[in-house]
């Protein structure tokens, strides 16, 4: 039986973490794709990165698996991938599973507080 913390563990092994400044460095090139992993009441509540793709973690495997209808088209597993939500742990795990599913190029920024802090682009 695993805990939270070996689950986490696992995770931030495989999917890089990098700073709020590197992760608004990617995004000033307009060369990955944002994704916020939280609950849409989450968001409502302190905001996501400005173009942001909205797909909860418990979502997430339907919308990047290429052969179901609930696939989301603006996924592909060569992109440049980029994870937030509140505090690191949920990007974190969704970027161990899109790993776990072909996507290559996962990135966890960690949590939208810091992200607003360090001036990167956000809204409602």
């Amino acid at each position: 039986m695993k805990t939270a913390k070996e689950y986490l563990t696992e995770a931030n092994a495989v999917v890089p973490r990098i700073s709020s400044t590197d992760g608004i460095a990617k995004y000033d090139s307009g060369k990955s794709l944002f994704i916020d992993v939280r609950d849409s009441s989450d968001i409502a509540k302190s905001g996501t990165i400005d173009g942001a793709l909205r797909i909860p973690r418990g979502f997430l495997e339907f919308a990047a698996d290429a052969d179901l209808p609930s696939f989301n088209s603006n996924l592909s597993k060569d992109a440049d991938i980029v994870l937030v939500c509140a505090a690191g742990g949920q990007a974190a795990l969704a970027g161990k599973t899109l790993k776990d599913m072909g996507y290559d190029n996962v990135f966890n920024v960690g949590g939208i507080s810091d992200w607003v802090a360090a001036g990167g682009k956000s809204e409602a």
